[in-house]
């Protein structure tokens, strides 16, 4: 419709068109008469006279068009008709203003007069034109980022979010950032005012309380994941009280640390700490390797001593369990008993020493001993009582023979005469 009314006005919008703006009257005669058209910028008052001159004549007014001053008598039946053009016209473009595209992961969210209405998925889209009807498209899909605590670059700090007061009341310097995505498009636009910094404040709350519940030392060193959990929890349970829509995805915590006034302090406390540790492991270690020798050695000395106390005890009670039964011999038979005892203990005594056969009676006390047979089956028992002679050398002989001097006793008898003796009497 619109093509054929252009058609009928007369208008060419073409812009390939070499003689466009050049007027209606000569164009003919210059296309007729092979002439080049002049050269320069496109008459516009002639080419608004031809427009207003159509749309005369297409209202139905009469008389020459061409004729600046004459009068306005319209047709009623042809005003009719373009008034009721122009207004499909301007309709049908009012109407197409309506239609829009929605990317994917985008949502539009609507709104009639000015109030929420419903919200659309992706793809082609109609809604009433403006001013009926509204629509604002939210992208859902992008991950958005909240920095807490520094902006843009770590070294960029912001000391008033970052600085916090711990339970035992030491203060540490924390910078986050909090990943978030957008579940309801609609909440996000309509329930706050400042999306962003109302995320921030969020943030800077449930870490506040966080790092409040907690020492220092878990906070800086092993306590840091569990922090970040603790802050993505207390942040969407916040949000959801809010009906912010928005899911938080992750809570990154890019540094924690003491405050820089007192970092060099702190640096030297955890190095002490750090030796401390050491100093304690090294004793550990010296500990585990020394305790464990000590007990064995005391082990192993009291089974030394329950070994010898045993044998001790075991030695005692045979001989006295010998003793005992000796005894009870000696009371049924004492001299039969008497004279073994001692035959079994001079059997045990020269069992293990050199035997030499002296006759005291001859007188002479210079004695030859046959010390080469002596030494051949003799062991050091009997080096041992032959350490009690005394060997001399003989004049006349021209070999060193060694000599035994036999002692006797104060009353001039040999030992063994005297315990013969003895045995006699008893």
């Amino acid at each position: 419709m619109l093509v054929s009314l252009l058609k009928r006005i007369g208008l060419t919008m073409s812009l390939n068109d070499p003689q466009w703006g050049r007027g209606s009257q000569n164009n003919n005669q210059n296309n007729n008469n092979n002439k080049k058209p002049p050269e320069g910028p496109p008459d516009l008052d002639q080419l608004w006279k031809d427009f207003s001159q159509k749309l005369s004549r297409l209202l139905g007014q009469k008389g020459n068009g061409g004729d600046n001053n004459g009068g306005f008598s319209p047709d009623s039946s042809g005003a009719k008709i373009g008034a009721s053009l122009i207004v499909g016209i301007f309709v049908m473009i009012w109407l197409a203003s309506g239609f829009f595209i929605v990317q994917e992961g985008q949502t539009a969210v609507i709104t009639t007069f000015g109030k929420l209405s419903h919200q659309t998925s992706a793809g082609f889209n109609w809604r009433w034109p403006y001013p009926i009807q509204g629509h604002e498209i939210v992208n859902v899909s992008q991950v958005r980022t909240i920095e807490v605590g520094y902006r843009s670059n770590v070294k960029n700090k912001q000391a008033r979010e970052s600085l916090m007061l711990t339970d035992d009341e030491n203060i540490v310097d924390i910078q986050f950032a909090v990943q978030y995505k957008l579940n309801n498009a609609a909440d996000w636009l309509y329930n706050n005012r400042d999306q962003e910094d109302m995320i921030r404040q969020v943030a800077e709350t449930a870490v506040r309380e966080i790092v409040g519940k907690n020492k220092m030392d878990f906070v800086l060193y092993e306590g840091r994941e569990k922090v970040a959990l603790d802050v993505s929890s207390s942040m969407q349970k916040i949000l959801d009280v809010y009906t912010a829509g928005v899911q938080i995805t992750n809570v990154t915590m890019q540094g924690v640390q003491p405050p820089e006034q007192v970092q060099t302090a702190f640096d030297d406390a955890v190095k002490a700490g750090q030796d401390k540790e050491r100093q304690k492991n090294e004793g550990q270690a010296y500990a585990n390797d020394v305790i464990p020798k000590a007990r064995g050695e005391a082990s192993r000395l009291l089974l030394d001593a329950e070994a010898y106390k045993s044998r001790i005890v075991a030695n005692a009670e045979g001989n006295a369990s010998r003793f005992k039964q000796v005894l009870t011999e000696y009371q049924k038979a004492p001299g039969v008993t008497r004279d073994r005892m001692y035959l079994e203990t001079m059997q045990q005594i020269f069992a293990s020493t050199s035997k030499v056969m002296v006759d005291t009676k001859s007188g002479n006390n210079m004695l030859y001993l046959p010390i080469d047979k002596m030494m051949a089956p003799s062991d050091s028992s009997a080096g041992k009582a032959a350490a009690t002679a005394t060997v001399q050398p003989t004049a006349p002989s021209a070999e060193q023979i060694p000599t035994v001097e036999m002692r006797y006793s104060k009353d001039g008898r040999s030992r063994d005469t005297r315990d013969s003796r003895d045995r006699e009497v008893r």
